[in-house]
C-alpha cells in the first residue's frame, strides 16, 4: 500500500494483525469542546479527535473567546462560561462539519449578539431548517438560505423559553442543539425522538452536573452550565467500524482495537455484522463521563446478507458505507431501508456507494432511501472517494481485501475524521 496526499494505491489482500487505538471519538470531542466552553473554568481534554470537523468547533469557540491551548495530547480550555462568550469579528466557518453547525447554533440561539456561520461548498447543500425553526419556537431570531434551510445562517440570540419538542425523525446533532440551547432557556426544554439516537448530549450533560431528565425517548432539561471537567475522549467506534470490517473480509485477520467508546446508540453496525456472521467480541472496561469504554476483538468470518432497516437505522448511518462493502463479500443479498437521510451527508450516500460498488463489479440496486446489494467477488479498479470521508474509507476497506492492484482517488477526504488512517491500516498489516 502506498498513498500520496490524493491517491491510496493497494497492491493485494494482506491480513490484519496486532492492536490498535484509533482517534478520539469524533462525537465526543465536539461535545466535550463544547461543554468546556459552557464551563466556568479549566477542563482538560485528552486525545481529542484529530480531524478537521473538530477542529472546526475548536476555531469557532477561539472566535466567539474561548481559549484552549495544546500541550502534546492535551487539550487546556479556560472559560467564562456562556456569559463570557462574545460576538465574533468575523463569519464563522465550520468547514466540512455539519455537527460544529447544528449543535453550535443551540449555544448561539442563546447569545445576545449576532453570529453568521458558513461552510464549505457541501456543507452549505445540507439541511438546517431541522435546528433552525425549533430555535425560533425557543426564541431566537435565526434565518439563512432559502428560507433558513441552508447555509450561511444568521443566528441572533437572546432570552429562550423551554419548549417540547417532538423530532419527525431521529436526530441526534438536532436533539443536541436543543438541549444545548435549553440550558440558557427559562422553563423546561423537552425533546422527543420516535426513535432511539446518539445520546453522547445526555450522558456528558448528567455526568458534569446539568440539570437533566430522560424518561424513555424523551430528555428534559432546565438552565443550568457545566461543572468544568477533565476528560480522555475514548476511542471512536464510527473510525474503529472500518478496521472492524477490513478484518472480517480480510482471511487470516486478528486484530484488537483497545479504549474504544462502546456506546450502545454507535453499536449498531456490529449488531448489524454479528447478524451477517462476523467473529466480534465487546470486553468493556470502564466508564469514562458517562460513556461506556472497552475493547473491541474482531476475527475473520464467512459473511452473508441481511436486512438493515427501521429504528436501527439512525445508530448506523455513518457506518451504512462501510457495511456496504461488508455486503459486497458476503453471500446472499443485503438490503438497506428508511435510509433516505443517507442522500443528505457529505455526498449523496446512495448514490456514491452505488458507483463506488459498481466499480467493483457488485450488483446494487440504488433505491430513494436505501439499496440492495448483491454479494459475490469484488474486482481490482479505480474507486473514487466523491470529496466524502467516509467513502473513501469504505472503499479502502475494500480495496484492501481484494487481490490486484486497486487505486482509491480523492484520499484527501479523509483529513476531515481521521488523516492517520492509511498509516493505521498498513501498521495492522505490517506496512503491506
Amino acid at each position: 500500500m502506498s498513498t500520496t496526499p490524493e491517491q491510496l494505491d493497494f497492491g493485494g489482500a494482506a491480513p490484519l494483525r496486532g492492536r490498535l487505538r484509533v482517534p478520539g471519538d469524533k462525537s465526543i470531542s465536539h461535545r466535550a469542546l463544547l461543554f468546556a466552553a459552557l464551563a466556568s473554568g479549566r477542563s482538560e481534554l485528552t486525545h481529542l479527535a484529530t480531524g478537521e470537523d473538530v477542529h472546526a468547533t475548536r476555531l469557532a469557540l477561539g472566535h466567539l473567546g474561548v481559549k484552549a491551548r495544546t500541550k502534546g495530547e492535551i487539550v487546556t480550555v479556560q472559560s467564562s462560561g456562556a456569559a463570557g462568550l462574545r460576538e465574533p469579528e468575523a463569519v464563522l466557518d465550520c468547514g466540512n462539519s455539519g455537527t460544529t453547525l447544528r449543535i453550535i447554533s443551540g449555544v448561539l440561539a442563546r447569545c445576545p449578539f449576532l453570529t453568521v456561520l458558513t461552510g464549505d461548498a457541501s456543507l452549505r447543500t445540507r439541511p438546517m431548517l431541522r435546528v433552525i425553526e425549533p430555535l425560533r419556537a425557543m426564541g431566537a431570531t435565526a434565518d439563512g438560505r432559502d428560507g433558513g434551510e441552508h447555509a450561511p445562517i444568521a443566528i441572533r440570540g437572546g432570552q429562550l423559553r423551554g419548549v417540547r419538542h417532538e423530532l419527525p425523525v431521529a436526530w441526534a446533532q438536532v436533539k443536541s442543539a436543543l438541549l444545548v440551547a435549553g440550558l440558557g432557556a427559562e422553563g423546561v426544554t423537552e425533546v422527543v425522538s420516535p426513535a432511539p439516537s446518539r445520546d453522547h448530549t445526555e450522558r456528558m450533560l448528567a455526568a458534569l452536573g446539568v440539570p437533566l431528565e430522560v424518561d424513555g425517548l424523551a430528555v428534559r432539561v432546565r438552565a443550568g452550565e457545566p461543572e468544568a471537567f477533565a476528560l480522555d475522549v475514548p476511542g471512536d467506534p464510527s473510525s474503529a467500524a472500518f478496521f472492524v470490517v477490513a478484518a472480517s473480509i480480510t482471511p487470516r485477520s486478528e486484530i484488537v482495537l483497545e479504549d474504544v467508546s462502546i456506546n450502545p446508540t454507535r453499536l449498531g453496525f456490529v449488531d448489524v455484522l454479528l447478524r451477517m456472521g462476523a467473529d466480534i467480541e465487546i470486553v468493556p472496561s470502564g466508564d469514562r463521563c458517562g460513556e461506556p469504554v472497552g475493547d473491541i476483538v474482531v476475527r475473520a468470518a464467512p459473511l452473508h446478507g441481511t436486512v438493515i432497516e427501521g429504528d436501527e437505522i439512525p445508530n448506523v448511518q455513518d457506518e451504512v458505507p462501510v457495511l456496504a462493502m461488508a455486503a459486497a463479500f458476503a453471500d446472499g443479498v443485503t438490503e438497506v431501508r428508511d435510509a433516505a437521510e443517507l442522500a443528505a451527508k457529505e455526498s449523496n450516500r446512495i448514490g456514491t456507494v452505488h458507483q463506488e460498488l459498481t466499480q467493483l463489479g457488485i450488483g446494487v440496486e440504488p433505491r430513494a432511501d436505501g439499496l440492495v446489494i448483491r454479494g459475490g467477488q469484488p474486482h481490482s479498479g479505480l474507486l473514487k472517494s466523491h470529496g466524502d470521508h467516509r467513502i473513501a474509507m469504505a472503499v479502502a476497506v475494500a480495496a484492501h481485501a481484494i487481490d490486484g492492484s486497486t487505486t482509491v482517488r480523492g484520499w484527501g477526504a479523509v483529513a476531515s475524521s481521521y488523516p492517520e488512517f492509511a498509516e493505521h491500516l498498513a501498521a495492522l498489516t505490517g506496512g503491506a
